[in-house]
């Protein structure tokens, strides 16, 4: 079989750049999905009488007002409802000097700016520690994680919240992480978070999704359903490329079949197929990359609470945050939470099913019928090595016309938004 572009991956990467193929008028394309239906990450399904996110959260930030009409297209605007963002973090801190258990405290995010939420004591604690941070008192800018950290926010902030709630997403050695992807981290300044604590209010930038788009009737996975539905025959589901040929940018499927293209877009893993006449440097790259894998657990009970998610630094417990549903989708129930899967065995709330699940599979434990989905590909993990590496994989194979493209084809932890901004740009520029 032979096309002019081969796109692996029905995920918002794949449908945004098939999609603006299409709108260009180019219908010279196959969309190969292994799964059953598109979506990738941002797939959604029926839980409870409302929907779950089966890949964690995930939301329609409004900052790029030509995604939104984008997406607008196949899922109109009056089928969205806005919100302005309420998330927060749940902490157990000591209350003061002499405490000899922690209280669990709750505070709006970003933790530097609401300080002024917590009691007086915990405030000045936290306010002398930002004025004594490196980066407030000129201190040079370290290289290991940890201390980057530390320099970044003051020892407080990194030791009660940063450091224990990156532990508990990306594991025990943070320091085999990068610093060069934080730097989109605002400095924490002493004069603007006393001046908040003295107001009651939060002072500085708004984190991102500030203000979010999230379907009225439907799981964030509906846009993706009808952006596969306007590919008609040329999205093919469950379908898996094994073998990817570099030198004349054929894949190889599964099933036996070859597809030669002008060009391919990889959308997926690259250590989920094999690269032939790939050299050694560049398999051994694709060694390098990390991933971390999550279980999205649904639970019939939610917390009290306005916030739409909640993040956990407590490492005591097995998840590091809980989205609300009802916060965000009107007359849901329960609440979902994220797990990085090396820490589910241990789930503090949650009978465990013997049976490993795959990508997307439902397991309702017989015990208390919570549901759970095991999400093998979920975070891209910002390692040291990284930038080479993947740097290396995409100059070697835009040589052969495959492009990287989105969260794994560049292995970087691209939102939605930022994914579809991507993939329009690509397609037209390769469309000239």
């Amino acid at each position: 079989m032979k096309t002019k572009y081969l796109i692996l991956g029905a995920g918002p990467a794949g449908l945004a750049f098939a999609n603006t193929l299409l709108k260009k008028g180019e219908t010279n394309f196959i969309v190969i999905e292994k799964e059953s239906e598109p979506g990738g990450l941002c797939r959604s399904t029926d839980v409870d009488g409302a929907p779950l996110d089966i890949g964690g959260g995930h939301f329609l930030d409004v900052r790029r007002p030509s995604v939104c009409k984008f997406l607008f297209e196949y899922l109109p605007e009056k089928e969205w409802e806005r919100y302005d963002r309420d998330s927060r973090i749940r902490i157990p801190l000591l209350p003061n000097a002499d405490s000899a258990k922690k209280k669990e405290y709750e505070l709006h995010h970003p933790f530097e700016a609401n300080i002024w939420e917590l009691p007086s004591a915990l405030q000045k604690r936290f306010l002398e520690s930002i004025a004594d941070a490196g980066c407030n008192t000129g201190e040079p800018k370290p290289e290991k994680f940890t201390d980057w950290i530390t320099w970044k926010l003051g020892s407080e902030i990194a030791k009660e919240y940063m450091l224990p709630y990156n532990r508990k997403m990306f594991g025990g050695n943070l320091n085999e992480l990068g610093t060069y992807w934080l730097e989109k981290l605002p400095n924490v300044s002493y004069e603007e978070t006393l001046e908040s604590c003295k107001q009651k209010k939060a002072m500085g930038s708004q984190p991102g999704h500030a203000q979010f788009y999230y379907p009225k009737k439907y799981g964030y996975g509906e846009v993706w359903i009808r952006m596969g539905d306007a590919l008609g025959d040329k999205l093919k589901l469950n379908e898996t490329v094994s073998k990817l040929d570099c030198m004349n940018c054929e894949a190889y499927l599964s099933d036996g079949g070859v597809i030669s293209a002008d060009t391919i877009i990889v959308t997926v893993p690259w250590n989920t197929m094999e690269l032939m006449w790939a050299p050694s440097i560049i398999k051994n790259s694709i060694k390098i990359l990390k991933k971390t894998s999550v279980e999205i657990t649904y639970l019939e009970d939610a917390p009290d609470t306005d916030a739409q998610w909640i993040y956990y630094p407590d490492e005591e417990l097995s998840y590091h945050r809980i989205l609300v549903r009802g916060n965000f989708y009107k007359g849901a129930k329960g609440c979902w939470s994220e797990t990085r899967s090396e820490r589910y065995d241990n789930y503090d709330q949650l009978a465990i099913t013997e049976d490993q699940t795959t990508d997307g599979e439902v397991a309702v434990e017989s015990q208390d019928k919570r549901i759970n989905f095991h999400n093998e590909y979920a975070y891209p993990v910002n390692t040291i090595a990284k930038p080479q590496a993947i740097g290396k994989i995409l100059d070697f194979a835009a040589k052969s016309h495959i492009y990287g493209l989105g969260r794994w084809g560049e292995h970087d932890h691209f939102n939605s938004d930022v994914t579809v901004e991507r993939a329009v740009k690509l397609a037209e520029k390769l469309l000239g």
